[in-house]
């Protein structure tokens, strides 16, 4: 009795293991998709003719579409965070983690981790005039990344990196201008001139900074 409990046990697990496995890999195939169809595109009929999978197979872990969007959120974030966040709180604080922040955030756009470039920049195009979960999911993850933003430039101010008189929220909008304007011509004309560009921005702003902090000391 206890041999036949034992081998239950191993295929429930080895089961449970394999859903995993499937539904993980739905979600990376709608993560990706998500970035050139729009979240809102996104339907079980078109992921089971990307994944080569039967609609059936696709209910078994979906039940609905709002919670294959939120889903698919969280599977972003979690890319975002391991691709883009991670590598960049491995820096210093201050201005050497702000430029860390920018070089992965565009670096991840350039290596096409998401062929639609941004996901978070691609959802909030898409769902900025549609209310609900979804759009509210979205808006979470970005206000995290603008309060991690708005942290590493506070850390320059008192690390005395950058003027005691930088108004954050104002330079926090010119970086993410400056990543979005990336983001964006990047993907529509395929040129990484306009990451460059980019990159280039930040760094004239944090000059512009750094030369207003200097100024004041003497």
């Amino acid at each position: 009795m206890a041999s036949v409990s034992k081998s239950n046990s191993e295929r429930s697990n080895l089961q449970r293991g394999k859903g995993r496995s499937s539904r993980n890999t739905i979600l990376l195939a709608a993560a990706k998709l998500a970035t050139t169809e729009g979240l809102t595109g996104l339907s079980l009929g078109t992921l089971a003719s990307e994944l080569g999978m039967s609609k059936s197979g696709l209910y078994a872990h979906f039940k609905s579409k709002q919670e294959l969007e939120l889903a698919t959120i969280e599977t972003a974030a979690e890319i975002f965070d391991s691709e883009v966040l991670q590598p960049a709180l491995m820096a210093p604080p201050g201005i050497e983690r702000i430029r860390a922040l920018v070089n992965s955030f565009l670096s991840h756009i350039e290596r096409g981790v998401f062929p639609g470039g941004c996901f978070f920049a691609a959802a909030a195009a898409e769902l900025d005039t549609r209310p609900g979960l979804t759009r509210d999911r979205v808006v979470e993850v970005l206000n995290k990344w603008f309060s991690l933003l708005k942290q590493c430039i506070g850390d320059a101010k008192d690390l005395r990196e950058i003027s005691p008189d930088t108004e954050v929220p104002q330079v926090v909008f010119e970086i993410e201008a400056m990543l979005l304007a990336g983001n964006f011509l990047f993907i529509m004309m395929n040129d990484s001139i306009h990451l460059i560009q980019a990159r280039d921005g930040v760094e004239n702003v944090l000059k512009r900074l750094a030369v207003n902090a200097n100024s004041q000391g003497r």
